[in-house]
């Protein structure tokens, strides 16, 4: 199968709180599509790879789930909003920077400005989802609130006034997420297949 044509055929846009289950949904499609057709492009990589490299930390650990990342988040967040005041495109230019698959997966919006550089710059071809889940279910998922964090834009960017193309439940209660996906990975696989030759 070979792809042809720049730039993506579609670009999957989520967002949700911590904990709510992005990376484990957006691997999911990267795992059902295949590397050929699809990458999950994180705005979080780059942010923390200019900040690691600015202030001398340990990217490997900045990019982990560990207490490493936690102790640096508010700061982190702090000189992220500072750089995308600046210029509200610097970290999705980064994430996409050579990204060569007709679907794109970005898992981890987080403000306004970041779902608005995707439909500025590829309209028609961005659909936002929203993945959600209680409270409850993410704090048996290891989270807590933290001030400074869980009440900053970086978490509360896209709470309201957004209209997503989809949401996502995902909750032990909700419907697998095998069916809420098939919407979406049935567009996936139209948008690659328009990119085969």
């Amino acid at each position: 199968m070979e792809v042809r044509g720049p730039g993506p055929k579609l670009v999957l846009v989520f967002s949700g709180k911590r904990k709510s289950g992005k990376d484990y949904i957006t691997d999911l499609i990267l795992d059902r599509l295949g590397p050929a057709v699809c990458t999950v492009l994180r705005l979080s990589g780059p942010l923390k790879q200019q900040y690691a490299q600015e202030h001398g930390l340990d990217l490997d650990q900045l990019l982990g789930p560990g207490p490493y990342k936690e102790r640096y988040r508010a700061d982190m967040i702090h000189w992220g909003e500072a750089r995308r005041c600046q210029d509200p495109g610097f970290f999705c230019r980064l994430a996409t920077a050579g990204a060569q698959q007709p679907v794109w997966v970005v898992s981890d919006a987080r403000r306004l400005s970041d779902l608005q550089w995707f439909q500025s710059e590829f309209p028609h071809k961005t659909v936002s989802v929203r993945v959600q889940c209680s409270d409850e279910t993410r704090q048996k998922r290891g989270w807590s609130f933290t001030t400074g964090v869980d009440d900053a834009e970086s978490e509360c960017g896209l709470d309201e006034g957004v209209h997503f193309d989809w949401l996502i439940t995902n909750e032990p209660t909700a419907p697998p997420l095998d069916e809420q996906l098939q919407p979406i990975l049935k567009l996936a696989g139209k948008a690659a297949a328009s990119a085969i030759q």
